[in-house]
């Protein structure tokens, strides 16, 4: 079971009431706005804020609510749907590796600098440890997810009994998942730091279940 800071703590020394910061946070993950609009819409209800303020709470604060999330999240289903897009960061593209499954609900997702068979692996190692083992997954015509599902189940990392099915007719589901995740992403033009896309991307997909 995952250790919660207390609420006391959490909040422990900020300027700003903890309730002022629950919900530009939690509006800065559930709208397309960025952390400017979020400036402006507080200042217009009296309260002044900047928008470098509104980020740090956004990296400070995410992972402490996702942790709390997961409580709540429902059970994600044994078929998978497993694909990759891309997005900047810092003015480089990098992949986003993303699993759902069949009900669209979110599996894990992860960001790599490089798209390979190890960056598959990685991500596949990650899914397990946060979700049951799933019973079959479905993938893209892409090499290199294939060649990492193959070489884990012969090194025993990833279960023999999980059917593969080669399918670009049903990986639509995750394709158009992406275009979701991106229409949020899009408002706070580009990450500047590799670790800030991951925490902020996290948010956004709990948000989305």
């Amino acid at each position: 079971m995952q250790r919660f800071v207390p609420i006391e703590d959490l909040f422990k020394g900020r300027h700003f009431d903890q309730q002022f910061i629950v919900l530009c946070v939690s509006w800065y993950r559930s709208f397309k706005l960025s952390w400017r609009d979020l400036a402006i819409m507080m200042a217009d209800r009296g309260i002044s804020v900047t928008h470098t303020t509104i980020l740090r709470w956004v990296q400070r604060y995410l992972p402490e609510f996702e942790k709390r999330w997961w409580r709540y999240a429902r059970p994600v289903g044994g078929s998978r749907r497993m694909d990759e897009t891309y997005i900047k960061v810092h003015g480089q593209w990098v992949y986003m590796y993303r699993a759902v499954d069949k009900a669209g609900q979110t599996v894990d997702l992860f960001l790599s600098r490089k798209r390979d068979v190890n960056a598959a692996k990685s991500f596949l190692c990650n899914a397990m440890k946060n979700t049951r083992a799933p019973t079959k997954i479905t993938l893209d015509a892409y090499a290199a997810s294939h060649r990492a599902v193959r070489e884990m189940k012969e090194d025993s990392e990833f279960p023999r009994r999980v059917k593969v099915r080669p399918s670009q007719y049903l990986n639509n589901l995750v394709e158009q998942d992406h275009r979701r995740v991106k229409q949020r992403i899009r408002p706070m033009l580009e990450f500047k730091q590799f670790g800030n896309a991951v925490i902020t991307i996290s948010g956004i997909e709990r948000r989305k279940d």
